[in-house]
């Protein structure tokens, strides 16, 4: 047989009923009718209700009962610290303090529950209260006092005890906008009950605090005079004893009491990551903002070694305690010190060597020469207050500083100075001789007269072309000998005395 023969025989058998040889053999199935097969499968089980005992288990519980009559007994008795017999851990208030430490943690995770449960049944009446009213007290006591008069907020005696009056003119302003409808009568008394009895709730948590609060003074005398007695209690209960405590390093220590917050689409700047119980301390609130996690980090190192003295129950007058907190103290303060004021250095001297500069009688006669000439210094100087003129209408801004301002009304030529007089070489003078000699010099730069011209006129042949310069020569060399030579100079005769003869 094929293995397509035997894919084909396998699918005949499971249409027939699987394994089974004939239909004798398969088991029998109940029949039931089309109407009650559609009941079974519609049939949705009804959601149960959620009453108030199914979210508060501690308001009837025995356990709490029997914590607030051990505490209410201790509370009215006074121990020292020579009252115990073997070591602190087995005494029974001891353990009546851990005990009513974990108890009040689980208060309040009640009241957090009948919080939701009354925020889930107020929200018919006044949905909004839930946004403007934070803090689950202050909002159960807020739902107690209004009930279904909303709008009676404004003047209510017990709301401005425990709310601010911006808090409550915003909620008598939505009070009055809201679209919630009252509570039934049923409702309406569920609700109540939840508040009163997150208000008991509360109350014995507050009894407990007060136990513990004035027993740690006692218990961890150190940890207390750090912290407080408040934020001793709290770390002490959340660790589960002093011996938890003391095995904790600080940055567990630190961490002792976060709470986690998911704002889902919300901002995260204002909530506070990795802080606990101490972050909250008074000593770590007195620092200003930007230095309370590096105040709460230092507290926690601290609190690590006041807890180490207190689990050894040695200084129970709590001197160490106190060398602790004055130690964090100055080192607070020190944090908060203005920086020093930098004092001003003078420079100190360069290292370099001083540069070799030239010198001597050539370079001073070559500064000489390029020095400032009197005529240029009196065109740079100006005077206040008077119009300067311009030498040239083409351009402006040219001026001729004071020079012939202060004598006549033409300018002054300048004085040659020696000093700063051109230099020409003694080869330079030389070519211009030899130019002068032969006719290199021209009319344009020379002297002539301008009456001077080539034409002469002579007796003998009238007009004459004649150079000038070749005239001038000649008479140049006129000598005593010459048939033309005159006399350069006649002396008339002085007079003297006529003659007798005459």
């Amino acid at each position: 047989m094929s293995l397509a023969d035997e894919l084909l025989a396998d699918l005949e058998e499971m249409e027939r009923g699987g394994d089974y040889l004939n239909d004798e053999e398969m088991p029998s199935v109940p029949k039931t009718s089309e109407k009650e097969a559609n009941e079974e499968y519609f049939a949705v089980p009804l959601p149960k209700i959620i009453t108030l005992e199914d979210v508060c288990k501690l308001k009837n519980s025995e356990r709490l009962k029997n914590v607030l009559e051990e505490v209410e007994k201790y509370s009215s008795l006074s121990r020292n610290a020579e009252d115990i017999q073997g070591p602190l851990e087995a005494d029974p208030e001891y353990q009546l303090i851990v005990e009513a430490n974990n108890l009040a943690v689980e208060i309040d995770n009640d009241i957090g529950a009948v919080h939701k449960y009354i925020r889930d049944l107020y929200a018919k009446r006044f949905s909004e209260l839930e946004s403007l009213v934070v803090n689950p007290l202050e909002y159960i006591t807020t739902v107690k006092e209004l009930g279904n008069e909303i709008a009676h907020a404004k003047h209510n005696q017990v709301l401005q005890q425990t709310l601010t009056q911006a808090t409550i003119m915003v909620v008598s302003v939505t009070a009055s906008t809201t679209q919630g409808k009252p509570l039934e009568s049923v409702e309406l008394d569920r609700v109540m009950e939840a508040c009163n009895i997150a208000l008991d709730l509360d109350k014995c948590k507050s009894k407990i605090y007060a136990f513990v609060e004035s027993r740690m003074a006692f218990i961890a005398p150190n940890l207390s005079i750090l912290v407080g007695a408040p934020i001793a209690a709290k770390l002490m209960g959340v660790a589960g004893g002093l011996s938890a405590l003391f095995k904790m390093p600080s940055c567990n220590l630190q961490l002792l009491g976060n709470q986690k917050k998911t704002l889902s689409g919300f901002s995260q700047t204002s909530t506070l990551p990795h802080t606990g119980f101490i972050f909250h301390s008074p000593i770590v609130q007195d620092t200003p903002p930007d230095l309370r996690r590096k105040a709460a980090r230092l507290v926690a190192s601290k609190c690590t070694l006041a807890v180490k003295v207190d689990a050894f129950h040695e200084h129970g007058d709590g001197s160490i305690g106190r060398s602790l907190r004055e130690e964090v103290e100055r080192k607070l303060d020190r944090l908060q010190e203005p920086p020093p004021v930098k004092a001003i250095k003078p420079l100190a001297a360069p290292l370099e060597a001083p540069r070799k500069k030239r010198g001597g009688k050539r370079v001073r006669r070559m500064k000489e020469r390029y020095a400032l000439t009197e005529m240029r210094k009196q065109q740079n100087r100006m005077t206040f207050g008077q119009i300067e003129e311009d030498a040239y209408q083409e351009d402006l801004g040219y001026t001729r500083g004071i020079m012939g301002k202060g004598g006549p009304g033409r300018i002054r030529g300048p004085t040659v100075d020696e000093k700063t007089k051109v230099r020409i070489s003694k080869t330079l003078q030389r070519n211009l001789q030899r130019q002068q000699a032969y006719g290199g010099t021209t009319t344009v730069k020379r002297q002539v007269a301008g009456t001077a011209s080539s034409v002469a006129f002579t007796p003998l042949q009238g007009l004459e072309i004649v150079a000038p310069q070749a005239v001038e020569k000649k008479a140049d060399t006129v000598r005593y000998f010459s048939n033309t030579g005159t006399f350069f100079n006649v002396n008339a005769p002085a007079p003297g005395p006529s003659s007798s003869k005459e």
